[in-house]
């Protein structure tokens, strides 16, 4: 195997002897730093959900909405640069994009930081400090990339559920830590001065020392691969594929709603139940996160499209349930049924993501059937970077959810004075998502031998 310290030529993960001898040491090195680097990246993208509670105590003047709009502005800046992350790997290289994209959050933590502690800040402007909170958005496609390409396609569903949930649980780190950090003086970070009592600068600072951790990490310990090369042009063949945007919408259902409800729970169980401590909520991405590889697990055993079938069944009824217990304004029930909502959104991350690598392979074989093994290679190669690339591009796409789930929660509280019309139209989403699973993925039919071929390959 030629290496030097960055770049490895030679990589051949479907080669049991390659992966025995050589391939799985450095595969799980690279997706230990990927999961780092990854859980910074949703630290950060998150810190806005738990900040926006704490900003009229601290002597700023915004509305509900406009304190749902700083929660909601992250989310939607993550999704739109997922889209250059997502080609950054197979341009720049792996390890070196991850240098990058782990360093630059630095510019949302410290802007944090410093205009927290201006109370006379203008809407306008603390909204452009949130928006830069979305470069740790963008993480997630770039590292989901970049590790797909490092394992064997019988351990994608494990690796990238591993990689995601890691990634995920940043969500709940934030969630967990920030409060506590924000309001415990012993936590005087770098000397900071407390506004109105709360030390909301730390809610930036803390992460400073972890991404400089993280930019070490990958510096130090991650490869780029050059098997991983490939023109933005051929990646960019995946959109015009008819399941890229299938799936991109099903991931809407799963993994945009595990950001979107994660972004907008400390701030919807402030609004709804004032009575109730916010260091509560990271509870929700807390379980959506850990239960992310569960999801990839059965859905290497058992069918990625199934999993996602009667997943987004469940998520319904976890719907219903959230729309009854808020309107009784009963907070343990409201609690319970956000949990098993937040528990789908998990399994069905790790299911949907499954489902990708695999309708690929599939569909490319299909194409060859018949024309020999050096046929059968290239497809299998095709399909990989097809895969690759639509991993990121399908991530971009499903976290618009971030936006969405915060802004209608916002516009509905505004509108009605609760959030039981957001409820109600995300319940019907998750129908059309269950409808889609089952026409494209499930459905035995002779006609369209796409749908057949899919549900025989059990994707």
């Amino acid at each position: 195997m030629t290496k030097n310290p960055t770049w490895i030529s030679d990589w051949r993960p479907e080669d049991e002897a390659f992966w025995n001898a050589t391939g799985k040491t450095i595969a799980r090195r690279n997706l230990i730093w990927s999961i780092v680097a990854e859980h910074i990246g949703f630290s950060v993208w998150l810190i806005w959900s738990i900040v926006t509670t704490k900003l009229p105590q601290a002597g700023f003047h915004y509305t509900t909405d406009q304190l749902f709009q700083l929660v909601a502005v992250p989310g939607l800046i993550g999704a739109l640069m997922r889209f250059p992350y997502t080609f950054a790997v197979t341009t720049f290289g792996g390890r070196n994009w991850t240098i990058f994209s782990a360093a630059i959050l630095f510019i949302p933590t410290l802007s944090l930081a410093y205009f927290v502690s201006h109370p006379d800040t203008p809407f306008w402007l603390m909204l452009l400090v949130a928006s830069t909170a979305g470069l740790g958005g963008g993480n997630f496609a770039s590292s989901m990339t970049n590790i797909s390409f490092f394992f064997p396609d019988r351990m994608k569903g494990w690796a990238l559920g591993l990689n995601a949930a890691g990634g995920n649980i940043g969500v709940s780190s934030v969630q967990l830590l920030t409060p506590i950090l924000m309001t415990l003086a012993v936590f005087n970070l770098f000397q900071a001065t407390p506004v109105d009592g709360i030390f909301l600068q730390n809610a930036g600072l803390m992460w400073v020392l972890p991404i400089a951790i993280a930019v070490f990490g990958a510096v130090f310990y991650m490869n780029n691969l050059t098997s991983a090369k490939s023109s933005v042009k051929n990646q960019l063949a995946i959109v015009k594929r008819k399941h890229t945007w299938i799936m991109a919408y099903l991931y809407i259902g799963t993994f945009g709603s595990f950001i979107g409800y994660s972004a907008a729970f400390p701030l919807l169980i402030k609004t709804q139940f004032p009575q109730v401590t916010i260091a509560i909520a990271f509870l929700g991405p807390l379980v959506g996160s850990l239960s992310r590889p569960l999801g990839g697990w059965l859905a290497d055993k058992i069918g990625g499209s199934i999993i996602t079938f009667w997943n987004f069944i469940v998520m319904a009824g976890a719907t219903v349930g959230v729309l009854y217990f808020v309107g009784q304004k009963d907070f343990i029930g409201f609690l319970s049924m956000f949990l098993i909502l937040f528990v789908t959104t998990g399994i069905g991350n790790g299911s949907t993501y499954r489902m990708i690598p695999s309708i690929f392979r599939e569909e490319n074989l299909f194409k060859v059937r018949g024309k020999g093994d050096a046929a059968r290679a290239l497809a299998l190669k095709t399909a990989s970077i097809e895969s690759g690339a639509a991993v990121g591009f399908i991530g971009a796409i499903g976290a618009v959810g971030g936006y969405l789930i915060p802004t209608g929660f916002g516009k509905s509280i505004a509108m009605t004075g609760g959030p039981q019309l957001a409820l109600a139209i995300y319940l019907a989403f998750y129908a059309s998502c269950l409808a889609l699973t089952w026409w494209f993925y499930l459905r035995r039919s002779p006609q369209g031998e796409g749908a057949a071929s899919l549900a025989e390959a059990r994707v």
